[in-house]
């Protein structure tokens, strides 16, 4: 067991290490040592069960040492000012079937939403979150490592915004997506909040771009709302570059949208559809992020 947790927080040190502003490394290494033997051997054995797993198109639950560790390290990266701002769209909805909509501008925005719902007092819509996840983060452990702090649900990505290791062809992206979509719908039901980056891939300029009209299909469940978000600062956060940074990072929610409502109002048009929550969600961004919806 010692070997496992060595290896665990050698790993993390390493990926920290080019966060030049960090304390001393040997700092962030003893409070790495004490929450791992706070956890105890079965919850490292667990995360290292959990890091590996691969069932294929389907749900990843959180891992709680994972999203320990995430919180103890988060006053180090998160700047001070960083907020998430009108919580209470979230929270009023209590018992509904919630979508969060966001734009994407990093890899760490899944947890810096995490963390700042956290921070604001809204620990029960963040222990809830599952986030819909190309199969790049599951390609690489530190990108695996932080998915943990939340369920995940694995989806393909169409080869529009997929490169490298993600790409499927046509036949396997339809399968896959159904399946996926099928997951989402079940997580809802069991009461998870899911979490959607309509675009696709993170934006290299920090300004949006088009939301991806099969997206809508998530959408396409009776009684379920849709919270736009607007997401600035972790693109400084954690750059397409690579290498953490301390960053101000701000999330800002929007008021719930029916979808019922959205779907019928456009005519099941999944464009049209997707083209109105990328406005709702450029509404609640500072201009020069909201790119191709800046009108």
């Amino acid at each position: 067991m010692p070997l496992v947790a060595d290896g665990l927080i050698a790993a993390i040190v390493a990926f920290l290490g080019g966060a030049q502003h960090l304390s001393p490394l040997e700092d962030v290494r003893a409070e790495l040592e004490r929450a791992i033997e706070r956890a105890g051997p079965d919850a490292l054995l667990g995360l290292k069960a959990n890091l590996s797993a691969d069932t294929g198109w389907d749900y990843y639950p959180r891992d709680l040492l994972a999203q320990r560790i995430h919180h103890m390290l988060a006053d180090r990266f998160l700047a001070e000012g960083s907020a998430a701002v009108n919580v209470e769209s979230l929270t009023s909805l209590d018992g509904a079937s919630v979508v969060i909509v966001a734009n994407h501008l990093s890899y760490s925005d899944a947890n810096a939403i995490e963390l700042l719902l956290q921070r604001a007092g809204a620990s029960a819509v963040a222990n809830r979150l599952t986030a819909v996840a190309g199969p790049k983060v599951f390609t690489s452990r530190e990108r695996r490592f932080s998915s943990l702090c939340f369920g995940t649900i694995k989806v393909p990505q169409s080869a529009d915004v997929a490169s490298g290791e993600a790409v499927l062809d046509a036949r396997q992206v339809a399968r896959a997506a159904r399946r996926a979509i099928d997951v989402a719908h079940q997580r809802l039901a069991a009461g998870d909040v899911l979490l959607l980056f309509p675009e696709g891939t993170r934006s290299r300029t920090a300004e949006m771009q088009p939301m991806l009209p099969a997206v809508a299909r998530y959408l396409n469940a009776p009684g379920i709302r849709i919270v736009p978000a607007g997401l600035t600062g972790s693109e400084a956060l954690f750059p397409v570059d690579g290498g953490l940074r301390a960053a101000r990072v701000t999330v800002r929610f929007g008021t719930a949208i029916q979808s019922d409502d959205l779907l019928a109002a456009h005519g099941r048009d999944h464009r049209a559809v997707m083209d109105a929550l990328g406005h709702a969600v450029a509404a609640l961004l500072p201009s020069s992020y909201r790119g191709v919806y800046a009108r």
